[in-house]
């Protein structure tokens, strides 16, 4: 089983940004107003603390989960997203937060064989947490869909990237 000391600095700063990349992702392909933001902002927060006592969560997720739980590992998530993210375009933040969770995936596939199917599957149920989490195209609460055809192909593109690692 992988731990934190399983990873360099670097690699270990990428895991902890990857649960705000698969909700980021998500968020970027079709946005939603403030309430919806909001909404999409509390899904990815209630599954990461989820993640803690649920039953698949393994070690390195639970790890994952703690360390960002402390201003430290808040605080390197939230540095690594910025420099990621500093150049960046409104456009630009899909496709490079898929590029980034896809540098996840390699990286478990190299570093924790092991625990790299759980925490993946970790990822994409956080981005489908989001993407359930506000109604798209409607007005004030009424009608739309729940989840749009933007964020279905966002959370196929995350699929892939997550189970490709080339």
């Amino acid at each position: 089983m992988a731990s934190k000391a399983s990873f360099t600095a670097e690699d270990w700063q990428k895991l902890l940004q990857s649960p705000m990349l698969a909700g980021m992702a998500i968020t970027a392909a079709d946005p939603s107003g403030l309430f919806g933001l909001v909404k999409e902002g509390l899904a990815a927060s209630r599954a990461l603390a989820e993640a803690k006592s649920a039953a698949g969560s393994t070690e390195l997720i639970r790890a994952v989960v703690a360390d960002f739980e402390t201003a430290e590992g808040r605080s390197a998530a939230r540095d690594g997203l910025k420099a990621r993210f500093a150049d960046a375009k409104a456009a630009d933040l899909k496709p490079k937060a898929i590029a980034a969770l896809r540098e996840v995936s390699a990286l478990l596939d190299a570093k924790a064989p092991e625990d790299a199917a759980a925490f993946k599957a970790w990822l994409e149920d956080i981005a489908s947490r989001v993407a359930e989490a506000s109604k798209e195209g409607g007005f004030l609460g009424f009608g739309g869909v729940q989840v749009s055809d933007a964020e279905k192909a966002t959370l196929a593109e995350i699929s892939a990237a997550l189970t490709r690692t080339a």
